[in-house]
């Protein structure tokens, strides 16, 4: 199938007609015709617009029709429908049709002519994409940027490659089984008998088995809850991982920081590796012998297969397009995305009752990413105030801002919770009817129940597709915005 250059009449320039095959078209029409489950081989990624010729456009659409409708398909059935179209009528009329079915030797090889016609479907809206690219970069509008021109190809190009792939398609069970034993098999000679990606804190990793392929997972808190510490000292913990066993554990990470600059969040890790406080680092606030920890600290974390894209409101399509280009040129096994509510759908509406449709496309996409790059997807969300109007600050399903699709779309929700910070800004203070006795109880209560929850974390698991719901506890060192194992006379799990 070429694009061939025809010769131009009385001097006129040559000019190249779209790429196309019209005996694959012919050879399609011809076999269906002949045969109507030959269709079957087709019928889930040929359309009527695939095909270059009009009238061959027409015919398949009848074709179609005729079959969803249980009907048979032949030049006999399809007469009544083309004998008054003028479009057939300039190729032969009914008589078509029978050429068609007359002209077919075999119907085995339809499947690669129907790839053919696709293929060439293909290459005309490349052509289509590519002309309209030039014409607009010519324009000169106020309102549109040539990186706005740059996203707004990339999301064409993006539709054009996701309608294109044919390859889906069903799988033996046998081979579905074989894989799902093999990732057993691998957890097995994993001293940890994680499943997924390791987060690097053991009583997650039990509790979720990992961070696994082709999950979303929606890691959600209210503000100073520590969900972007938690997501960070998780992201890295599976890059170092990766690194330090040669690739057999965690996994490279692309972290998407649509609130923080690149800067900032290298800082948390650098102040978590140095064990110096980030405060004390912005502050300027550190000792000489500090230098050296950084420098010990950066050439340890440079090896790490880290990367970081700070880039605002970054739209769900330009997401997937960085996705797609890292896991190609560096390697990808685990995505973040800090955090969902700033990311931007691929309408243009911005007003509340956009809102939800525009936070689903996003959640949608992000499982898609997923799913089509065979990674786990952690994405932050905020939580609405309806939080703190309750006794039991704990947070529910229920608390997540556009809660609906965000919960659907989800394999995993968890929720982080420190109740130190709650406590710390509820100081008692006695009542004027109070007596000094039951106010010092009550402020020894307190005092008490800070003590037990000092430096510890709640990870509140909501949903788990795959797996049982509850509480992992978890150590909190909020001068290095670090995450840690917690170890407890009566274990880490809450709430089974």
């Amino acid at each position: 199938m070429d694009a061939p250059v025809k010769a131009g009449e009385k001097g006129q320039p040559a000019y190249r007609t779209p790429p196309h095959n019209e005996e694959a078209e012919q050879a399609v029409l011809g076999a269906i015709l002949v045969n109507n489950r030959a269709f079957e081989k087709v019928g889930e990624f040929l359309r009527p617009e695939h095909f270059f010729d009009p009238a061959n456009q027409k015919i398949f659409a009848a074709i179609m029709k005729m079959i969803d409708r249980g009907q048979v398909a032949n030049p006999l059935t399809l007469k009544a429908y083309f004998e008054q179209d003028n479009d057939l009528r300039e190729i032969g009329g009914t008589d078509y049709l029978a050429q068609l079915a007359a002209a077919i030797v075999t119907v085995t090889n339809i499947e690669d002519y129907g790839r053919i016609i696709h293929d060439g479907y293909l290459r005309r809206q490349l052509i289509e994409v590519g002309e309209d690219m030039v014409n607009t970069a010519y324009k000169h509008e106020l309102d549109v940027t040539a990186n706005d021109q740059i996203e707004e190809a990339e999301k064409k190009l993006f539709e054009l490659a996701s309608f294109g792939d044919v390859k889906g398609d069903f799988i033996p069970f046998e081979r579905a089984l074989k894989a799902a034993i093999d990732t057993a098999e691998a957890a097995f000679r994993r001293t940890s008998h994680v499943t997924g990606v390791t987060s690097g804190l053991r009583d997650l990793d039990s509790k979720l088995g990992g961070l696994h392929p082709s999950d979303l997972l929606i890691l959600a808190g209210r503000p100073s809850m520590g969900k972007t510490a938690l997501a960070t000292n998780i992201a890295f913990n599976a890059a170092k991982a990766y690194m330090l066993s040669g690739g057999k554990e965690g996994a490279p990470v692309g972290f998407f920081s649509l609130e923080m600059s690149a800067e900032q969040l290298a800082l948390r890790i650098l102040a978590d590796q140095a064990e110096v406080s980030g405060d004390k680092i912005r502050r300027g606030d550190i000792a000489a012998s500090d230098f050296p920890k950084f420098v010990e600290a950066s050439q340890y974390l440079a090896r790490v297969p880290f990367f970081v894209d700070d880039t605002p409101a970054l739209t769900i399509t330009a997401v997937r397009t960085r996705c797609r280009r890292l896991k190609r040129t560096q390697g990808l096994g685990l995505v973040v995305v800090d955090y969902l509510q700033l990311l931007r759908g691929g309408g243009t509406g911005r007003g509340p009752e956009n809102r939800v449709q525009e936070i689903s496309e996003i959640t949608r996409g992000l499982k898609a990413i997923a799913k089509e790059l065979h990674v786990p997807v952690i994405a932050l969300s905020q939580l609405s105030r309806s939080v703190e109007q309750r006794e039991d600050k704990r947070p529910q399903l229920s608390d997540l801002r556009e809660s609906g699709s965000i919960e659907q779309d989800a394999d995993v929700v968890m929720f982080v919770f420190r109740e130190q910070y709650y406590l710390e800004r509820a100081e008692p203070g006695q009542r004027p009817d109070e007596s000094q006795d039951k106010f010092n109880d009550r402020y020894q209560r307190w005092q008490e129940r800070l003590g037990q929850v000092h430096n510890t974390a709640e990870v509140i698991i909501g949903k788990q597709r795959h797996g049982p719901v509850g509480t992992v506890r978890l150590f909190f060192d909020g001068n290095f915005t670090r995450f840690g194992d917690l170890d407890t006379q009566h274990g880490a799990y809450d709430n089974e």
